[in-house]
């Protein structure tokens, strides 16, 4: 893909999981607050959470250098996605360490680009 605006930093990060139990509302605006603290960003509201009744948990937060989605689903199987987008530089170890950590992942993958 040809890059539009080389002067604009943009970083993305897609984090999923497996773990052993189901995460809540509670559990995910926990983590997104913590993940605001652990890689540096500057929250511009609380984190917001919303379940569907189809497809489980869904969670937000928005930084001052954009933001990060969180999904969780309780079936077919206990799965995550976290889906992040910066306009500022990101350590993605630092968001591996903490997402295995809050979720007790038993595997995990990533793709940063």
């Amino acid at each position: 893909m040809r890059d539009l605006a080389p002067e604009i930093c943009r970083q993305r990060l897609v984090v999923e999981g497996l773990c052993h139990a189901p995460i809540d509302a509670p559990e995910i605006r926990k983590y997104l607050s913590e993940l605001s603290s652990a890689i540096d960003m500057v929250s511009l509201m609380e984190p917001v959470t919303h379940q569907s009744p189809l497809y489980g948990w869904a969670g937000w937060i928005h930084w001052e250098t954009s933001g990060a989605h969180f999904y969780a689903w309780d079936v077919p199987r206990l799965f995550f996605s976290v889906d992040i987008y910066a306009c500022k530089p990101f350590s993605a170890q630092t968001v591996l360490d903490l997402t295995q950590a809050s979720f007790d992942a038993y595997d995990l993958v990533h793709k940063e680009f």
